[in-house]
């Protein structure tokens, strides 16, 4: 019997003026960036709590609070790369992951070939990394274009 592990995770973070928009480790051309402590990498954030939350750790937050001026403008993939550290501690690899994020603009589809290549060279998965993006349609805060949100599945294994 194999020790299978699955976590989600959720983020959302507004979109302002004179940020650069990072998502999934890659800087998005666009007019507006995420507001956050860090860089505000919605994806990544995501990808973070589910993986925390498969091991039963918490959320990003409990380990990187914006609190602490250590992690002022940091990259999310260098807290994603400490999670995964958190992970291989506990003798965990991640299986899979898949995510969506949703944004109204900018148009993500030519972004996403490179966000699955560097989360895939950050987590290192034993399966895949899949990573879509969609609309509300113009409904929400997504719509209005206030904000992007990301939701992620991930399955761990015991390696």
């Amino acid at each position: 019997m194999q020790d299978i592990r699955i976590g989600q995770g959720i983020d959302v973070h507004r979109l302002v003026p004179g940020r650069k928009l990072v998502l999934g480790g890659v800087e998005i051309p666009f007019d507006k960036g995420l507001l956050g402590h860090s860089d505000a990498d919605v994806l990544l954030h995501a990808i973070s709590d589910a993986i925390l939350g498969a091991l039963g750790l918490g959320d990003i937050g409990q380990h990187f609070p914006d609190t602490d001026e250590r992690f002022r403008a940091i990259s999310s993939l260098l807290l994603l790369e400490q999670v995964c550290g958190m992970m291989q501690e506990r003798g965990y690899r991640v299986q899979n992951i898949d995510a969506t994020i949703v944004a109204e603009q900018p148009r993500l589809s030519e972004h996403i070939p490179a966000m699955e290549r560097t989360i895939r060279d950050c987590v290192r998965p034993l399966g895949g990394v899949n990573v879509k993006a969609t609309t509300t349609e113009g409904m929400g805060f997504s719509g209005r274009q206030e904000g992007i949100a990301a939701f992620a599945v991930t399955s761990l294994i015991k390696a």
